[in-house]
C-alpha cells in the first residue's frame, strides 16, 4: 500500500539515508566504513525508530495495509460481483 515516490514498492532489505544523495533516482550507492572517527553531535545521534510509514506518498495515502483499507471501505461492487460469479459457478457444477 504505498512505496516511495518515483521508485515504487521496496520488496527487499533497504537502508534509509538521512540527508541527500546526488545523482539520478535509483543510483546505486556504495557504503563504506568511515576513515576518521566521527565526533560531531549529529554523527553520535541515537536513532529510535517508531514507525515505518507504508502508506502511499501519492494522493491521500491514509491506509497502511490492504486489510485496513477493506475494513474502512466495506464491500466494494467488484467484490460483490466476484461473489455472485462464484455462486453461479457452484450452482452450475
Amino acid at each position: 500500500m504505498g512505496g516511495f515516490p518515483h521508485y515504487g514498492l521496496v520488496r527487499n532489505d533497504f537502508l534509509m539515508l538521512k540527508g541527500s544523495v546526488g545523482g539520478p533516482v535509483k543510483r546505486p550507492i556504495t557504503l563504506r566504513k568511515t576513515l576518521l572517527q566521527q565526533k560531531s553531535r549529529t554523527a553520535r545521534e541515537e536513532i529510535t525508530l517508531k514507525l515505518i510509514d507504508t502508506s502511499s506518498k501519492f494522493g491521500h495515502g491514509r491506509f497502511q495495509t490492504i486489510e485496513e483499507k477493506r475494513k474502512y471501505m466495506g464491500k466494494l461492487k467488484k467484490d460483490r460481483i466476484r461473489e455472485e460469479e462464484a455462486e453461479l459457478e457452484e450452482l452450475q457444477v
